[in-house]
């Protein structure tokens, strides 16, 4: 298991920054709000990580510290694909980072704008991340992002429900 920027690369061996060395901050779409661009920004390394586990052609366009901007415990990182610019026909990834540094019990679920697409879902203990979870059809969708110290616990750390992509 190889470790990318806090994130684990799906057994692929990803070659680590090396001290001193700069790491390029992911494409954002021209569409992303400030606390996007500015969590891309500070956080170049999980950006780009997850944009990499999401695969080739998705460009970072949603970013969101959860459970709020002052606690940061996970980041919802949404990806799309831009291909027309309707945003409810581009193919969609989120991954939920997990910030805590230990394994907790997480679910991400996303939907598809388009009811008759569905949901996707990743649930399971993960230390690193939950996902990728795709949507071919997921701009302007909805995620589901939980966290909890295990999956019989009561009290969530993370209970959020998010746009997939910025949508006006």
């Amino acid at each position: 298991m190889v470790v990318l920027a806090g994130m684990v690369a799906l057994g692929v061996a990803v070659p680590q920054a090396q001290a001193g060395q700069t790491v390029r901050a992911a494409d954002v779409t021209a569409g992303a709000n400030a606390e996007t661009r500015a969590l891309a920004a500070a956080h170049p390394r999980e950006a780009r990580a997850a944009a990499v586990v999401c695969g080739e052609g998705y460009v970072l366009d949603n970013a969101q510290r959860l459970p709020t901007q002052d606690l940061r415990l996970a980041t919802l990182f949404t990806y799309r694909i831009p291909t027309d610019g309707d945003l409810n026909n581009e193919p969609t990834c989120a991954i939920l980072d997990n910030n805590t540094g230990t394994r907790k019990w997480m679910k991400l679920k996303m939907c598809s704008n388009w009811i008759a697409d569905g949901c996707a879902e990743d649930t399971g203990y993960f230390a690193e991340y939950a996902g990728p979870v795709y949507r071919a059809r997921g701009g302007c969708g909805k995620v589901y992002a939980i966290m909890k110290n295990s999956s019989s616990s009561t009290t969530a750390l993370v209970d959020a429900i998010r746009a997939s992509t910025v949508c006006d």
